[in-house]
């Protein structure tokens, strides 16, 4: 959102057709895989509110000319329902050390709500638990965590396993590897839980001493407001939390990455040129793991959504009716291999495994042998410079060794470009 000529990654609270709070990010992830402070500039700082102007077109749709942008005292603005009180804390806010939900709980705020975007690593799941558990099991409140899920373009996955916490316990928790868009996760609360659960002298006293929150006013109930007491409505049970093994990390993540990107980009399918070599070998086995993942979802018809998509890639008209019936049958339609060798420095074992994994995981298979182009270019290279190149094995030197691989890099690379025509050409074969 630019206010003042300036950025800010904000979160837009809505009831009703009302905007009631815009609100900025105090700290920005500016580490590993994230660069916010390239296109954002975190907020000017605690005890700020200031009335942000809304567009015309939003004054016309919504009747509101003004909008409160900012964080209040001592960090935040709290919403206030007839019944609770609901804080914001954002992504990477739950990382620091001095987080808001601190002086929110000190200050009343008995629900915490977080949309975040935290990205898919071994054992990241287990540290995002354990903080959001945390945030809870001192102070009490009820944690609502929401975590962006798919590959959103880039070249990370977000893996989702959005939480309900209360109390320190873990109520619901969604997938962690999906391949559906939207995901939603529900529980029974009560909110006595909560303001029983605060009722020690320890936390009383430093809630004596914490600066109060603006408040904002809202004329709602989350609560039923029936007097009458519904026997057979209960609190959800606490639940283990799931995790993955490792092993299911790397198979899943990289699958659910695979096909989000896929049918984000509107492509054809994936072409690898297969080597028969450990790297290119477990590249195919992702694959062969999407394949697998897409027909686990269209058998359970809990998201139609993955059929359509296999039908556009796979360029299927409008109402076909076609189903696959076994991953092979997908990687027919969608992945092709190909074994690019050469007479002299190609083995038999390399193109033999190549073949027979592309048939294991039912892949379009290609083998040829690529001397012809490769001859070429190092008769251009000699030619002009004056200079033959070797590989090392052939009494080259380690720079012209370096040189000849690049020659059969771009060969590949070449081969990648061509892999939409590839996949095309295999979709009206088949």
């Amino acid at each position: 959102m630019g206010a003042w000529s300036v950025r800010y990654n904000c979160r837009i609270i809505i009831y009703n057709k009302k905007i009631l709070l815009i609100r900025p990010k105090l700290s920005l992830a500016n580490d590993g895989n994230y660069y916010e402070m390239r296109y954002f500039t975190p907020w000017k700082g605690v005890r700020v509110v200031e009335d942000h102007s809304l567009p015309r077109s939003i004054t016309k749709i919504m009747g509101q000319k003004t909008a409160p942008i900012g964080v209040g005292d001592p960090t935040d603005a709290l919403i206030s329902t007839l019944d609770s009180a609901l804080g914001c804390e954002t992504c990477e806010e739950l990382f620091t050390p001095q987080a808001p939900h601190i002086a929110m709980g000190l200050d009343g705020c008995e629900i915490y709500t977080n949309s975040s975007g935290s990205h898919h690593e071994l054992r990241k799941l287990h540290t995002r638990v354990e903080l959001i558990v945390s945030a809870t099991l001192k102070s009490g409140g009820i944690y609502l965590y929401a975590n962006q899920q798919g590959c959103d373009g880039d070249r990370l996955y977000y893996d989702g396993c959005a939480l309900i916490v209360v109390n320190g316990k873990v109520l619901a928790q969604g997938s962690q590897f999906s391949l559906n868009d939207v995901e939603v996760i529900t529980a029974t609360i009560d909110l006595e839980e909560v303001r029983s659960y605060r009722e020690h002298k320890s936390r009383a006293m430093q809630t004596r001493d914490q600066p109060k929150y603006e408040r904002i006013e809202v004329e709602m109930s989350l609560s039923s407001e029936v007097d009458e007491i519904d026997l057979l409505l209960h609190p959800s049970p606490a639940r283990a939390v799931v995790y993955n093994t490792p092993e299911e990390k790397i198979v899943y993540g990289p699958a659910c990455y695979l096909f989000d990107y896929l049918r984000r980009s509107k492509q054809a399918g994936f072409f690898l040129p297969l080597s028969g070599g450990i790297d290119s070998c477990a590249t195919a086995v992702i694959v062969h793991s999407m394949t697998r993942l897409i027909l686990r979802a269209i058998r359970l018809q809990e998201n139609p959504q993955v059929l359509i998509d296999l039908h556009r890639i796979c360029g299927e008209s409008e109402g076909s009716t076609w189903e696959p019936k076994s991953p092979q049958e997908i990687a027919n339609w969608i992945f092709c291999t190909a074994y690019m060798g050469m007479e002299k420095n190609s083995s038999p074992e390399t193109r033999k495994r190549a073949a027979d994994l592309a048939a294991i995981i039912g892949a379009n298979h290609l083998d040829f042998d690529i001397d012809p182009v490769f001859d070429a270019q190092v008769k251009l290279l000699t030619s002009t410079t004056g200079f033959e190149p070797k590989f090392k094995m052939y009494g080259g030197t380690k720079v012209s060794n370096l040189a000849l691989q690049y020659v059969v890099h771009s060969m590949f690379s070449t081969s990648i470009e061509n892999k939409k025509f590839l996949t095309i050409t295999y979709n009206v074969h088949v």
